[in-house]
């Protein structure tokens, strides 16, 4: 790396490096509103029994014995995410939700530093970078699980791409925290051909639908199966393609599968670059979901990382750097960055260029087969 290439790589991190301090230095104190909702839930399993998981009135009342004054809201998640907070139920909320914090973030960190193939100051110019978008930080002072997907996903792209493809669908398996996140990823594995990563993702989803039907039992799973059949919440729709594009019933259905449609098609495209597989499942699964919150954007920072890591030619990073400003604190802090509803449009960009690149090469040096540089 030349003196001034080096210089601009030490620029660049110590300007991520500052947005990350920017988002930290604005947080207010969190009350981890989602986790309150998920160690509720996890009380009344431990309690009442897993089979009342989905009494809502029960996950209320425990809510309220929690911290009194905090909302409540009902606990929609599935029965994964009330196991994994269920071991925080024996310390006091405040310190239950500093752990889970904590726990949420460095796993994320953590997972992005330790499976990027960048080498020195540019392998911490992606981690942070990732880490520095508004919604990552906000995803942690909800106290939400995203987090976890995020850094699941993460994990399984190296797994792949060192072809530990056993490893990489049981990983994969943190969808089943948030399916509605990545749900096009298992898709896209098998248009792919990545047959053994789909495999194994289909046999630890089994273990853990198993393990639902024996601690849930009839009653339970009929609960959390009506759960799903009722009216989505409201609040949730900025994200999706009808918050984006006020698209309802047909439209929204064709625009739907139109997109499913983009993502078999370059996934079998792309069956020889299996770095690339998971990214265009994930930015699918975002556009395509009926149901998202802010938080949810943690996939979004960890397919664009994805793809930094991937495709290292100027035109993608200058791209992927124009999205990472859109969200970052610099942007976010002055109250002129997209709203929420911009969004979609900005995930569309992004699997439309993976769409051409993959179909249509500009050059031989951009090719979607070639490996990043370790």
């Amino acid at each position: 790396m030349t003196n001034s290439r080096r210089a601009w790589s030490w620029l660049g991190l110590a300007v991520i490096v500052i947005a990350l301090g920017l988002d930290l230095m604005q947080r207010q104190k969190a009350a981890g509103i989602d986790f309150h909702t998920y160690l509720a839930a996890a009380n009344v399993g431990l309690r009442q029994g897993w089979s009342h998981l989905y009494d809502q009135t029960l996950v209320a009342a425990a809510q309220k014995s929690l911290v009194a004054g905090l909302s409540t809201q009902p606990f929609l998640s599935p029965p994964t995410v009330a196991w994994l907070a269920a071991p925080l139920t024996v310390f006091p909320y405040s310190i239950a939700l500093s752990v889970w914090m904590v726990f949420t973030f460095a796993t994320f960190a953590a997972a992005l530093a330790l499976s990027g193939v960048s080498i020195g100051v540019n392998r911490w110019i992606a981690v942070i970078g990732a880490l520095a978008p508004w919604w990552v930080l906000h995803a942690v002072s909800l106290g939400q699980v995203v987090p976890l997907v995020a850094a699941g996903a993460v994990v399984a792209w190296r797994l792949m791409r060192d072809d530990r493809e056993i490893a990489a669908g049981i990983l994969l398996s943190v969808i089943f925290l948030k399916p509605n996140t990545a749900i096009l990823v298992p898709v896209a594995l098998l248009a792919a051909g990545r047959y053994r990563v789909l495999a194994s993702w289909v046999a630890a989803g089994g273990v853990l639908v198993a393990i639902a039907f024996l601690l849930l039992g009839p009653h339970g799973v009929s609960a959390y199966l009506n759960q799903l059949r009722a009216p989505l919440p409201g609040g949730a729709e900025a994200l999706t393609i009808k918050g984006a594009l006020d698209a309802t019933g047909v439209i929204a259905a064709g625009l739907r599968l139109l997109i499913l449609g983009m993502v078999v098609a370059t996934a079998f495209k792309l069956r020889g670059s299996p770095g690339l597989v998971v990214p265009i499942g994930i930015v699918g699964s975002l556009i395509v979901s009926p149901y998202l919150h802010a938080s949810d954007l943690c996939l979004l920072s960890a397919a664009a990382w994805m793809v930094w890591e991937e495709r290292y030619a100027v035109p993608w990073r200058v791209g992927l750097v124009a999205g990472w400003l859109l969200a970052s604190p610099f942007v976010f802090l002055t109250s002129t960055g997209p709203s929420l509803n911009r969004w979609p449009l900005i995930e569309g960009v992004l699997l439309l260029a993976l769409v051409v690149a993959a179909w249509r090469p500009l050059t031989g040096a951009a090719d979607l087969r070639t490996r990043a540089p370790a």
